[in-house]
C-alpha cells in the first residue's frame, strides 16, 4: 500500500468544497470561463429588467454573440460547429443558466434540438443549407414536437404531413399546431415533427414560408426571459425534399429531447449555484441580533445542505457528461440526472430564499427569478413523472406508461 503523499492540502474553498474543478482539463476552464465572462458582461447586467418586463428585446444580438463564442451547436462537428466535448457544452449551459434558464433554453432548443435534429437526421443539402448559419447565430432554429393537447404522450400527436400527389417527388402539406415553442416567434427555420402515412417524420420548415405562423406566448410567471410562441401551420407547403430522409418514429424526436434533457442536468445546477453564492454571501453580512445571520446554527445548516446537493448534483452531471464522450451514456442515465438535478436544484432556490428573507423575493437578487424559472425547467424536456417511469421501467423491466 502507498504512503499517504505528504503535500499538504489546499485551502479549503466555500464555492468549490469537492475541489471539483480538479477534474477539468485546462480546455475545460477556457470554455467554462468564456461562457462565464460573455454571461456576466451581457446578460447579468440586464436580465433582471428583461425578466420583469417579461422580453428578451436583444434575442438576435445575443444568438450572434453566442456564434461568435462557439456556444451554438457546440458539441456537433462540422458545418461550422465548435466540437466540443459533452463536458465543455455541460459547462457553457450550467454556466448560461447561471446568468438565467431563458438564455440557457435559447441555447438548448438552437443546438441540442434545432441543429441537432438536422445534424443527426438530415440530408447533406439540409445540413449545409441551416447549419452553418445556425452554429453562427445568423439564423434561430425552433423545435416544434409538444403540442395544445399533447406534450408528455407526443405518439398521439395531431400536426399532420401528407403528400400532395403521388410518388416521392410530390410536395408535402403540412397542418397542425405546436405550443409552448421556445425561440417560436425569432426562428428562421422550425423543426417540425408530424404524423405521415409512413409515421412520424421531422420536417425542416423555413418560418417564412406561407401558411405559417407562430405568436408568442405573454403573461408568463416563468421563463420570462425567453421567448415563447405557439407554431400555426395552416396548409403549409413543403417541397419533398423538406423531411428528414433519416429517421421515421419516435426514435427522431425522443434522441433529441435525450441530448437537450442532459444540457439541462448541468443548467439547473448553474441556477443552484447563483443562488447558494447570493444566500452564502448574504448570510456573511447580513446581521441580526448583533452578529451576521451566517453565525446562526439554523442558517448554517441550511447552506451546508445546499452546499452538499448542489455540488453533488455537479459531479453527477460531470459523471455523465464523461459517459457521453465516451458513447456509453443510456437514456435512463439522463433521465436519472434531469431528476435529480432539478429537483434538488429547485429546494436549493427555495432554501436560499428564507436565508434571504424579504429580500428573497426582490429582483435585486436572482433567487426568485431562479425559482420561478426552474418551475418550468421542471416540466419541459419531460416531467418529474415521465423520468421517474423512465426510472421505474429500467428498475422493474415493466412498462408502466400506460397504466
Amino acid at each position: 500500500m502507498p504512503a499517504p503523499s505528504a503535500a499538504k492540502p489546499p485551502p479549503f474553498d466555500p464555492y468549490d468544497p469537492l475541489g471539483l474543478d480538479d477534474l477539468l482539463t485546462p480546455e475545460d476552464r477556457a470554455v467554462r470561463d468564456t461562457v462565464r465572462g460573455w454571461a456576466a458582461d451581457r446578460v447579468l447586467p440586464h436580465v433582471a429588467g428583461w425578466y420583469e418586463r417579461g422580453e428578451l428585446p436583444v434575442i438576435r444580438e445575443l444568438a450572434r454573440e453566442l456564434g461568435a463564442i462557439g456556444a451554438l451547436g457546440m458539441s456537433l462537428t462540422g458545418y461550422g460547429c465548435a466540437g466540443a466535448s459533452a463536458v465543455q457544452y455541460g459547462l457553457a449551459c450550467l454556466e448560461l443558466e447561471a446568468a438565467d434558464s431563458g438564455i440557457r433554453s435559447l441555447v438548448s432548443v438552437q443546438g441540442s434540438l434545432a441543429m441537432y435534429a438536422i445534424h443527426r437526421f438530415g440530408s447533406e443539402e439540409q445540413k449545409q443549407r441551416w447549419l452553418p448559419s445556425m452554429a453562427a447565430g445568423e439564423v434561430i432554429g425552433c423545435f416544434g414536437l409538444t403540442e395544445p393537447d399533447h406534450g408528455s404522450d407526443p405518439a398521439e400527436m395531431r400536426t399532420y404531413a401528407k403528400r400532395d400527389g403521388g410518388g416521392t417527388d410530390a410536395d408535402w402539406i403540412l397542418s397542425g399546431r405546436k405550443m409552448w415553442i421556445t425561440n417560436g416567434s425569432v426562428a428562421g427555420v422550425a423543426v417540425v415533427w408530424a404524423q405521415t402515412d409512413e409515421g412520424i417524420r421531422g420536417f425542416a420548415v423555413p418560418t417564412d414560408t406561407p401558411g405559417f405562423s407562430a405568436p408568442e406566448i405573454h403573461h408568463k410567471w416563468s421563463l420570462r426571459a425567453s421567448v415563447t410562441s405557439e407554431l400555426v401551420l395552416d396548409d403549409v407547403r413543403l417541397p419533398a425534399d423538406a423531411v428528414f430522409p433519416e429517421v421515421t418514429g419516435l426514435r427522431g424526436p425522443l434522441s433529441c429531447l435525450n441530448h437537450a434533457r442532459y444540457g439541462i442536468v448541468w443548467g439547473a445546477m448553474g441556477a443552484a449555484r447563483s443562488s447558494f453564492e447570493s444566500a452564502l454571501e448574504y448570510a456573511r453580512t447580513r446581521e441580526q441580533f448583533g452578529k451576521p445571520i451566517g453565525g446562526f446554527q439554523l442558517t448554517q445548516a441550511k447552506l451546508a445542505d445546499m452546499a452538499v446537493e448542489l455540488h453533488k448534483g455537479i459531479l453527477l452531471a460531470h459523471h455523465l457528461g464523461q459517459r457521453m464522450d465516451a458513447g456509453r451514456l443510456r437514456p435512463e442515465q439522463v433521465s436519472f440526472g434531469k431528476l435529480n438535478n432539478v429537483r434538488e436544484a429547485i429546494e436549493i432556490c427555495r432554501t436560499a430564499r428564507t436565508i434571504l428573507g424579504a429580500n428573497g423575493i426582490s429582483l435585486e437578487y436572482p433567487v426568485m427569478r431562479h425559482a420561478t424559472n426552474l418551475e418550468s425547467v421542471l416540466t419541459y424536456e419531460g416531467t418529474v413523472e415521465m423520468h421517474q417511469l423512465v426510472l421505474g421501467k429500467a428498475l422493474t423491466g415493466l412498462d408502466a406508461f400506460r397504466g
